[in-house]
This record gives C-alpha cells, sequence and structure tokens, in this order.
C-alpha cells in the first residue's frame, strides 16, 4: 500500500486516539475543592449555607457581648477570618450563626454539631484533644485568684475553710480540685454556669474568692470599674496554679477543615493580623471604657512568629 493510500488510516487513527485523551481527563478525580469532594464541618457549611459559631457571654475580652447584645472580642474576630476562609475553600458566601454556650455545654455542642466552631476562651489540653481538635494557640493563660482588696487571700494555701468559686466545666475547676486533694486544703467550691456569675459570687459576699485564668479576672475588673477609671475593689493574687494555652474548637478527624484552620492562622500570623487583634483588644480601650493594658507574654510571641511559618 502507498503513503498516499494510506493517509485516511492514518488520519482516522490519530483522531481516535485523539478523542480518547479528553475522555479520559474528564474521569480524573475531583479536587478536594469541588463540591463533590467536601467532606466533613466544610460540607456541612455548604450544604447549610452558615457556618455556626459558639460563643461565650463573659469571656472578656476574647468572647463577650457588647453593650448592642452582639458577640465580640479576640477570639471572635479570628474567627470571622475563619468563616472568610471556609467560605472560599466551599466557593460559596458563608453566613454567621450565634450559639451561646457555656464551660460547661461548648465541648457537647461542638461534638455533636450543634457549632462548627467555639470561639472562647478555651483551653487546648491532651484530655480535651480526645473528643475535639483545636486551632494553633491563640493565647496563654493560667489559673490564679481574684479577691477583695482587702481579703486575706494571697495564696491557694489560705484557701482552707473558705468558700471559692469556679466556672463548671473548666480547667480551672479540675486544677482546684486537684490542689484541695493534693495539699489537703479543705476549701468549699462552688461551682457557677459562667465567669459573671462566679464573679457575682465574690461580690456578693458569697465567696471569697474566684478561681479561673487570670486573664479572664483581669477582664471582669476592667468590665466592673466600666468607664469611671476609677480603683477597683478587686485584685488577681498567688502564683500561676495552671497552664492554660487557648485555642478555637472544632469536630476532630476531619482533615480538611484542619487544612483550613491551620492555613488560616499561618496567614494571619504571617499578616500580623493576630497581633494587631490583640492590640485591640488587650491594649486599647473595651467598650466598657477600660483598658486590660496586657502586654504580649514571650511566650505568646514565640508562638505567633512560629505560626507564620509555613510548615507543608
Amino acid at each position: 500500500m502507498t503513503l498516499v493510500r494510506m493517509l485516511p488510516a492514518i488520519a482516522a487513527l490519530w483522531m481516535g486516539l485523539a478523542g480518547f485523551v479528553p475522555q479520559a481527563s474528564a474521569q480524573t478525580e475531583p479536587t478536594p475543592t469541588t463540591p463533590a469532594a467536601l467532606t466533613g464541618t466544610l460540607a456541612k457549611v455548604r450544604d447549610a449555607g452558615a457556618v455556626t459559631i459558639g460563643y461565650r457571654e463573659s469571656s472578656i475580652p476574647f468572647s463577650f457581648l457588647s453593650p448592642r447584645n452582639e458577640p465580640i472580642g479576640y477570639s471572635i474576630e479570628l474567627c470571622k477570618a475563619l468563616v472568610e476562609a471556609m467560605s472560599d475553600a466551599v466557593h460559596k458566601t458563608l453566613a454567621t450563626k450565634w450559639v451561646p454556650v457555656t464551660a460547661e455545654s461548648r465541648i457537647d455542642a461542638v461534638v455533636s454539631g450543634q457549632v462548627d466552631l467555639e470561639c472562647g476562651s478555651t483551653t487546648s489540653n491532651l484530655e480535651r484533644q480526645k473528643r475535639v481538635a483545636f486551632s494553633p494557640t491563640i493565647f496563654v493563660s493560667g489559673t490564679k485568684l481574684l479577691v477583695r482588696k482587702d481579703s486575706p487571700i494571697r495564696s491557694f494555701r489560705d484557701l482552707g475553710g473558705r468558700a471559692v468559686a469556679v466556672t463548671s466545666g473548666t480547667t480551672n475547676e479540675k486544677t482546684m480540685r486537684d490542689i484541695a486533694a493534693r495539699f489537703r486544703i479543705g476549701m468549699n467550691l462552688l461551682a457557677s454556669r459562667d465567669h459573671a456569675e462566679s464573679f457575682a459570687l465574690v461580690k456578693s459576699g458569697k465567696a471569697e474568692a474566684f478561681a479561673t485564668d487570670d486573664v479572664l479576672l483581669y477582664g471582669l475588673i476592667a468590665q466592673d470599674r466600666g468607664g469611671s477609671g476609677g480603683e477597683s475593689s478587686y485584685e488577681v493574687v498567688g502564683e500561676f496554679l495552671s497552664y492554660d494555652p487557648y485555642g478555637v474548637m472544632y469536630r476532630k478527624d476531619d482533615p480538611q477543615m484542619t487544612r483550613v484552620v491551620n492555613d488560616t492562622f499561618h496567614d494571619l500570623a504571617e499578616d500580623g493580623e493576630i497581633e494587631r487583634q490583640y492590640k485591640r483588644w488587650f491594649l486599647r480601650k473595651l467598650p466598657s471604657g477600660t483598658a486590660l493594658n496586657l502586654p504580649m507574654s514571650p511566650q505568646l510571641e514565640t508562638i505567633i512568629q512560629t505560626m507564620a511559618v509555613r510548615s507543608e
């Protein structure tokens, strides 16, 4: 057969092969950002069209209610950035729904799917990591005591026979129970629903001290002082009784969501947004008119610098 006579057959064979290539391409696996490939939390929020955020009502300055009854604070602003990143991941603008949670209800709310993110003042520890996942650390705190300035209490060693307020479901409650048992201190622990109620026990005289994270105590004192600028009747005393690194909670065993969370916090750290939000909520005036004036600790500075380094 001459070459001229072979040309139609060669052309037909070439067209067949050419048609085969797009067909194979069309059968490639979907990327993680396509709707068919979304799983876990990202699939849930895409279908719902919204991200549900659990917030605290009196975890100042992390997550609390403004005078207009709106959730505000350091953790809230970081979570708003997460919602934007989740919108990008699902290629859909997601609304935000707000659900109040307490120290006692917050973990169950995440596990059950009632909320997608918990944005408050939650300590990330090994026990909790068995049930939920945490973002990179956004703050480092520890348990201390709030007392009246005229109180003789200066340390946990002075708590024998005294009523001590704690917030139910917090690591601080466990810390104080462990200290009471280890040092055989007969303190009377009074558990309340939230930090505001615990503080109210001290203000009413029903408790002589309130044990929780030091930064939350400073926030309550600032809020109580309000815009008057006067001296507070309360102070924070004693040594640190625990180590409490805070993080944003979300459901565990969700690799797509973990990637979004870690990438978002890398970007926020690299861009300087975490530091800007820190200054806004810890160094400037709160809606109450007072400021915590709490500079960033060297520990947190190092954590944020490390967070800004991209890890693959």
